[in-house]
């Protein structure tokens, strides 16, 4: 396989103009097809098969009035208004542009929190910031606090963190390349992944709805592997100068060797994360495909406009810095060496590091964010809070019971009584009945937070109270089910990834101990950063110096998305690292002596990847979202327990105890298997063949 890509190579590194210019071309139209055809993101959320949709589409259906397709808003006014305020707020914001009506005032027992739902004409993408800004104008009044929620209320901003990763990613090429040029051209090759990407994803949202959050992961993701890529192949590119090649063939063989293992590495990862289609919530489809689609850029970005990019650089890619000799000499051999010397001492060490920071996992809550984990200092969390204060923490998240039945009236009474005497119920009452009388609803506020596990036992137990007659739906009900889809979906994709990774990488290295070995290794990996994500953001450890905020629970698409994204990072610290070393290992080196060699080739490029991919995700923190926060973080952890940990310290303990068993592959297994020829001796194999044709000695 390691010929075509060498081929491709070389042709893009003669070719440089042509290539650039193909590039910029199909970026200038994805971005011109972002700027024309593209439509606001949005926040709906779906989970087809459970009863809280089945009950929400049913609502939608029977009572259109009650589910409505506008905008909504919560105004929420403190400070003991009176009748006359509230009946002026209430005419000015029916004058505000594009609201249909305001529902009559709720004022809390004690006089001092009145809250007012406004309903819109309009969805929110149908709001400019005029509007928006003139509902808070409108419900203004002296003397009066007023803090908002709601879909027509501008969700708080992303903030820029990202830029600071990326900052960062771009000192640490520059120290680890020695040039300002070769730090160069990864940043510009990804700028330009990402830029095609992204623009893609956005021009895909005017024919297709988009969750809010695609955009900003797939950035995320995308632009933390294309980074890396380009590392990886210009880091072999400059092995091969150094070692005598020409920058054009050097440029083939970088292609065609760290380029291989490239386009498995991008594989393994657009594959996970399109396998997030499996789970059957069309949210995850989403997320997954826009990350896959980044990474896929990438990678081909990385195969033919890197190439082009040298060949425009020339030797100032090079810098000053000489790449680390085979034998295993700087500080990577010598960890080498130590570990292969002391192989059962660092595992247990290892291996035990990462059982306890995987012990928090086993009190893992999962949950949507709300109002609630939303920052303190924004004017959602101050309504929540101030709502929750005079109402108490369940009129946050009411819940709705769908009645169906002949009588739907009367059955809707006696649903009412029923649940009213259930543990854990604030209030209820009979909310309205369809044209036919044979569908109603009963509005249910709990005792407790929308988040609470009360209030989860209080769905179940009304659900067990009620038959199969009455269905739960709402928000919070809506947010149970799909905690319970994704927890019970998730050992199967788990299954799914952990099978793909020993196929494809048995594929590569022809062994199924190396397999095993990483397979293993990955899933260590995302316990401990189960464990770590929980221990943050559920159980509120270093909230304060991280600059995070911890809302009791742990958004629920996370543990599934970060499977597919911590497969994908693992197996390419997986196939750089142990090529090399199976490269020593078909040259004829020794099982140790390949595996020092393997680490000090590779282990400076992989810490230096490994760094920037940290420092990209751990951006992600410094935003003012939840979701976004907590993604970063989980990334970012499971980069450095994944690359430090397991790659760079278990996986060659195990394989100085393994020997030559590590590379066993049976022989009929061995002839079954297609060859993919990730270490290039396809290349040499060509190149001894073309030297003998024209008379010189072969590259080395």
């Amino acid at each position: 396989m390691a010929v075509l890509p060498a081929r491709l190579g070389r042709w893009c590194f003669r070719r440089r103009w042509i290539v650039t210019v193909l590039w910029a071309g199909l970026l200038a139209v994805c971005g011109v097809g972002a700027g024309t055809l593209s439509a606001p993101t949005q926040d709906a959320f779906s989970v087809p098969g459970t009863e809280a949709q089945r009950a929400k589409d049913l609502v939608m259906e029977r009572f259109p009035q009650v589910a409505g397709g506008g905008a909504s808003a919560r105004v929420v006014l403190a400070g003991s208004p009176d009748e006359r305020e509230l009946r002026a707020a209430v005419q000015r914001i029916e004058g505000a542009p594009k609201v249909a009506g305001v529902e009559e005032p709720l004022v809390s027992p004690d006089g001092r929190v009145a809250v007012l739902e406004v309903g819109y004409a309009v969805p929110a993408d149908g709001l400019t910031d005029a509007d928006r800004a003139a509902l808070r104008d409108a419900a203004g009044a002296p003397g009066l606090r007023v803090e908002l929620s709601g879909d027509a209320v501008p969700p708080p901003e992303e903030g820029a963190g990202e830029l600071a990763g990326v900052a960062v990613a771009a000192l640490v090429l520059t120290v680890t390349l020695g040039s300002l040029t070769a730090a160069g051209l990864p940043l510009l090759s990804a700028i330009t992944g990402i830029g095609v990407g992204l623009s893609a994803i956005v021009t895909a949202s005017g024919f297709w709805t988009l969750n809010s959050d695609t955009p900003a992961l797939a950035l995320m993701l995308g632009l933390a592997v294309a980074i890396d890529y380009a590392l990886f192949i210009i880091s072999r590119y400059r092995d091969e100068v150094h070692g005598g090649r020409e920058p054009e063939d050097a440029a083939g063989h970088a292609v065609g060797t760290a380029g291989t293992a490239v386009v498995f590495a991008g594989l393994t990862v657009v594959i996970a994360l399109a396998g997030l289609a499996v789970v059957g919530i069309p949210v995850l489809t989403e997320l997954g495909l826009a990350a896959a689609l980044t990474v896929a850029v990438a990678v081909l970005v990385a195969l033919t406009l890197l190439p082009a990019l040298i060949g425009f650089a020339g030797r100032r890619v090079l810098g000053r810095r000489r790449p680390a000799r085979a034998g295993g000499a700087g500080g990577a051999g010598r960890w080498g060496r130590f570990v292969t010397a002391h192989p059962v001492p660092v595992l247990a060490v290892a291996v035990a590091g990462l059982a306890v920071a995987a012990v928090p996992a086993l009190d893992l809550r999962l949950g949507l964010p709300d109002d609630g984990t939303a920052p303190p200092d924004t004017t959602q969390r101050r309504a929540y809070d101030l709502v929750a204060g005079a109402f108490g923490p369940g009129f946050n998240g009411p819940l709705t019971l769908v009645v169906r039945a002949p009588d739907a009236g009367a059955e809707a009474g006696r649903v009412a009584g029923a649940v009213g005497r259930l543990d854990g119920v604030a209030a209820v009452r009979a909310a309205a009945v369809d044209g036919a009388g044979r569908t109603a609803l009963v509005q249910v506020v709990p005792e407790s937070g929308p988040t609470s596990e009360a209030t989860e036992e209080l769905i179940e137990a009304i659900r067990d109270a009620t038959g199969p007659s009455v269905a739960v739906t709402g928000r919070t009900a809506i947010d149970v089910d799909t905690s319970r889809k994704l927890a019970d979906a998730m050992t199967g994709y788990l299954l799914l990834v952990v099978g793909l990774a020993f196929l494809l990488l048995m594929l590569v290295f022809r062994s199924i101990l190396v397999p095993l070995k990483a397979t293993l290794g990955f899933l260590l990996s995302v316990a401990a950063t189960f464990g770590a994500v929980v221990a943050v953001f559920q159980w509120g450890w270093l909230n304060g110096p991280l600059g995070v905020h911890a809302s009791g629970i742990i958004v629920n698409l996370l543990p599934v998305m970060m499977i597919g994204m911590v497969f994908g990072l693992a197996m390419d610290y997986q196939v750089f690292l142990v090529t090399r070393m199976r490269e020593e290992h078909v040259r004829g080196a020794a099982p140790v002596p390949s595996v020092v060699a393997g680490l000090a080739h590779g282990s400076r490029v992989v810490t230096a990847a490994a760094l920037i991919m940290i420092s990209v995700f751990a951006g992600f923190v410094l935003s003012d979202l939840p979701m976004l926060q907590s993604f970063g973080f989980a990334l970012a952890v499971a980069v450095f327990f994944d690359a430090f940990v397991v790659r760079m310290t278990i996986a060659p303990a195990v394989m100085a105890l393994l020997g030559r068993a590590s590379w066993w592959l049976p022989r009929w297994l061995d002839r079954v298997l297609p060859r993919v020829d990730v270490e290039g001796r396809g290349l040499a194999t060509g190149e001894a063949d073309a030297a003998r044709e024209v008379g010189r000695p072969a590259a080395r």
